[in-house]
């Protein structure tokens, strides 16, 4: 078992690995996910061949792994999140958790599939501050359904503290092509 340091450091290394590609930021073109999976098209996007979402950069957190039904987020608590109470802001916790439970849910659409989010339930257990080096969301699903996917996620930092948890509810539905704006 690893140490905080030791996790702290596999943690940095993977960040590492994953900014060499050099991500663009925006959104993925209807050609590049056409025919791919969910897990497909987060595949890709770690991998720099589609764009990242932009609040990706505007949260500074990313996709760390991926697996069928699991989806792990990174992010760096920073200053810049804080509220008026000297904390990050709960809305930043929410964020990278609703991405790690969603991103959960969508490596298990077929092509042609989407989902939406229906309910997003957050506990916070314990306070964030920037002194928190780096946390990981991570999301695991627990049914997947027809039309209806629920998943669970937690947020922890590299010491193994848990410092919010969340389940979420989501619907599944056939894509419809979007235009960019």
């Amino acid at each position: 078992m690893m140490n905080a340091a030791d996790t702290l450091a596999a943690w940095q290394a993977r960040e590492q690995e994953i900014n060499v590609h050099g991500h663009e930021i925006g959104l993925a073109s209807p050609e590049q996910v056409a025919g791919r999976t969910g897990l497909q098209i987060l595949q890709a996007m770690v991998a720099g061949e589609i764009p990242r979402a932009p609040i990706s950069r505007t949260l500074n957190f990313l996709i760390v792994e991926l697996a069928e039904g699991r989806a792990v987020f990174q992010g760096r608590p920073l200053f810049e999140h804080y509220n008026p109470l000297g904390t990050v802001h709960g809305g930043w916790i929410a964020t990278l958790l609703d991405s790690a439970v969603g991103c959960a849910v969508h490596t298990l659409m077929e092509p042609g599939k989407t989902y939406t989010t229906l309910e997003l339930k957050i506990n916070y257990v314990k306070a964030v501050t920037h002194k928190v080096p780096l946390v990981r969301a991570v999301g695991e699903v627990i049914h997947r359904g027809g039309r209806i996917a629920t998943a669970e996620g937690k947020l922890v930092g590299p010491d193994g503290t848990l410092y919010a948890h969340a389940t979420t509810t989501c619907l599944i539905f056939e894509a419809q092509p979007s235009a960019k704006p």
